[in-house]
C-alpha cells in the first residue's frame, strides 16, 4: 500500500491574502484542505458573519477548513482565556472549521515548576474540553520547541491527555520544526492529529537559537530533517495532513508564494518516491 501525503497550507504560507484567496490558492494548487489565523492582522478570522462566508466558499470549493489557529497561551487558563476560547470554537464552528490549534504559553519569564505545569496544562485541557465538546471541535496541541516554552515536549502533552483521559478531544500537532528545536526523537504518530512543516537553511543558527522568522519552505537545503520526520510518521500509521507554516517574511514577500509552494510539494513528493515505491 502506498503512503499518500496530503498537503495542506496554513495562512502563514501567504499571510498577505485574504482567507477566500487562500482557498482559491489551495484550490488552485490542488489541496484541499486550509487552516485559517487569528494572528494576521487585517486577514485573521475575527465575526460570525465572515466565517460562515468563508465557510461556504470553502466548502463550495471542495476545500477543508483544518483548524483556526490559534489559541495562546491556553495552558494559562483564566476567564480572559475561556472567553477567548468560546469566540474561537464560535468562529470555527462557524465556518465549519475541525478544530482549535493551542498554544501553550512561550515566555521565559514564566518560572512555574514542572509539577505546576503540568497541572496548569490538566486545568487547561479539562476546561477547553467543556467548550469544544459544545461545538463538537478538536483540540490541536502544539508544544513549542523554543528554550522558554513552557510545553516544549510533545511527551508532556500525550501524558497529560492521558492522565486526565480525554484522548478522544484532544490531539497534538507535530511541528517538524518545533521537534528539532526541542530535540525530541518520540513521535506519537497514533496521537497526532495534524503536522505543520517547514524548513530551515540557514547554516548559522543552532537549532536552540532558531526562530520562526527563518521558517520556510521545504527545500533540498532543509537543515530540520524534514523528509525523515516525515516519512517516520506515515511508517508509523500518521494519516492526516502535512500543513504548510512558514513564518519568514521572505515566504510572504514573494513575488509569487503559489509557486515556491508547489515547488516544495514536488520536492517532498519526489523524496518520498521510494517508500512509495517500495510499500505498492
Amino acid at each position: 500500500m502506498s503512503h499518500i501525503i496530503k498537503f495542506s497550507l496554513n495562512h502563514m504560507v501567504y499571510p498577505s491574502c485574504s482567507a477566500q484567496e487562500l482557498i482559491m490558492t489551495a484550490a488552485q494548487l490542488g489541496i484541499n484542505a486550509i487552516e485559517l489565523r487569528n494572528d494576521i492582522q487585517t486577514n485573521s478570522i475575527t465575526d460570525l458573519q465572515q466565517a460562515t462566508e468563508i465557510g461556504a466558499l470553502a466548502k463550495e470549493n471542495g476545500i477543508e477548513i483544518l483548524t483556526i489557529n490559534a489559541l495562546y497561551p491556553f495552558n494559562i487558563w483564566n476567564e480572559e482565556r475561556e472567553a477567548q476560547a468560546e469566540k474561537l470554537a464560535g468562529l470555527a464552528h462557524a465556518c465549519e472549521a475541525g478544530g482549535l490549534v493551542l498554544c501553550p504559553l512561550n515566555d521565559g519569564s514564566y518560572k512555574a515548576s514542572e509539577e505546576e505545569k503540568a497541572a496548569n496544562l490538566e486545568i487547561a485541557l479539562t476546561s477547553l474540553d467543556k467548550i469544544l465538546e459544545r461545538y463538537n471541535l478538536t483540540g490541536f496541541v502544539e508544544a513549542l520547541g523554543f528554550p522558554v516554552s513552557s510545553i516544549r515536549l510533545k511527551r508532556k502533552v500525550v501524558d497529560a491527555i492521558k492522565e486526565v483521559g480525554l484522548e478522544n478531544r484532544f490531539s497534538l500537532v507535530h511541528d517538524t520544526f518545533h521537534h528539532q528545536g526541542a530535540g525530541e526523537q518520540e513521535m506519537f504518530a497514533n496521537m497526532t492529529g495534524l503536522v505543520h512543516i517547514s524548513g530551515v537553511e540557514d547554516p548559522n543558527i543552532t537549532f536552540a537559537s532558531m526562530q520562526d522568522s527563518h521558517r520556510v519552505f521545504v527545500g533540498p537545503n532543509d537543515r530540520l530533517d524534514n523528509i525523515q520526520q516525515i516519512r517516520q510518521l506515515l511508517t508509523d500509521g500518521y494519516k492526516g495532513y502535512f500543513s504548510f507554516e512558514p513564518f519568514s517574511r521572505k515566504i510572504g514577500n514573494l513575488p509569487d508564494p503559489i509557486a515556491a509552494a508547489k515547488e516544495s510539494i514536488d520536492y517532498i513528493s519526489a523524496q518520498l518516491q521510494p517508500i512509495n515505491q517500495h510499500n505498492d
